[in-house]
């Protein structure tokens, strides 16, 4: 347990320990003006991933990113709709029995799923994966446009202006819902098991997980 603490400090320390000049000052030149990087940290490579990367790897790694935060956003939504008791009504599973009502959330869910509702939940994410959350059309905009022609909530009245604004706001939302769910997972895990710290701080109770 002890080198395992140890690896992970280690490689904490080595993920922001300084890259070398030069491939630090490439990787500013080239991507400083990407949307996202902006103050109070700027340009933030502590693992040198762009280091004498093309644009093709920035638009990798700007999709998996946009992607991860999209994702994160739902869960966040998800933990904190079905913590306060909110349910869909009937039965997830009418063989067993099993209500809605009586699935708890966050990761205590999982443990009482049936393996069905897994599978089909795993099956639904593989058709969004393959099928929709794409540029199917080839008509994206920018990286992360999946409407496909479809979906459009005025986004075409914006000016140029405005669509970098809002891009902006999606993606330090989602940063932020990366470190809140990962931060909700590791707080269910605790001896409180009260996910929302907040609870503790003003004496509130934990609340129906």
């Amino acid at each position: 347990m002890k080198s395992a603490i140890a690896a992970s400090l280690i490689a904490s320390a080595a993920a922001f320990a300084p890259a070398s000049k030069g491939a630090a000052k490439t990787a500013l030149n080239a991507f400083e003006g990407e949307l996202g990087v902006q103050p109070p940290l700027g340009f933030f490579d502590p693992l040198g991933m762009l280091d004498d990367a093309s644009q093709e790897r920035f638009d990798r790694l700007r999709f998996i990113e946009l992607k991860h935060g999209r994702i994160s956003q739902l869960a966040c939504l998800g933990h904190i709709v079905t913590s306060a008791g909110i349910r869909l009504p009937g039965n997830i599973s009418n063989e067993e029995g099993l209500a809605f009502a009586d699935v708890p959330a966050g990761l205590k869910a999982l443990s009482v799923m049936p393996g069905s509702g897994l599978l089909q939940i795993v099956i639904f994410i593989g058709i969004l994966e393959t099928a929709v959350m794409k540029d199917v059309t080839g008509e994206a905009e920018f990286v992360g446009d999946f409407r496909n022609g479809f979906i459009d909530f005025g986004w075409d009245t914006f000016d140029e202006e405005t669509k970098l604004q809002k891009r902006a706001i999606e993606l330090n939302n989602g940063r932020a819902a990366q470190m809140g769910i990962l931060a909700l997972m590791v707080h269910e895990c605790l001896e409180s098991n009260d996910p929302y710290v907040i609870n503790s701080l003003l004496h509130l109770p934990a609340g129906p997980f």
